[in-house]
């Protein structure tokens, strides 16, 4: 098996105690949230628990000086979850910081890559 720059991924998680307040999981979340209005939609699309999503706000709400995400009860007039403008720009830098980082490792890694072994 011959490795090649497309195998080669980062993955930055941002770490608030030992809680992860950002990671790729959660910025597809926060996306999802923002296409489908709700975390029980976003549950449903990334096909995960609708648990797991609100562990998930909660835990980024928790790790930034503002919340990401906001999140509206149920009733008669329905619930719902919207991205707030701090979160849209927290996913904003996220992103980026994902891409220049995944360039940079790529530039690298191509010096790496000739003195590895080939299968």
């Amino acid at each position: 098996m011959t490795a090649t720059p497309n195998a080669f991924k980062i993955y930055i998680r941002l770490l608030h105690d030992c809680d992860i307040a950002m990671g790729p999981g959660k910025a597809d979340l926060i996306e999802a949230i923002e296409r489908h209005g709700s975390l029980s939609a976003a549950a449903k699309v990334m096909d995960i628990s609708y648990r797991r999503v609100w562990a998930m706000v909660e835990s980024m709400n928790a790790g930034f000086k503002e919340p990401l995400v906001a999140t509206a009860h149920g009733g008669a007039k329905g619930g719902g979850a919207s991205v707030t403008p701090f979160g849209h720009e927290v996913l904003r830098l996220y992103r980026t910081l994902q891409t220049e980082a995944n360039d940079l490792t790529l530039r690298h890694f191509e010096h790496i890559k000739p003195l590895m072994k080939a299968d």
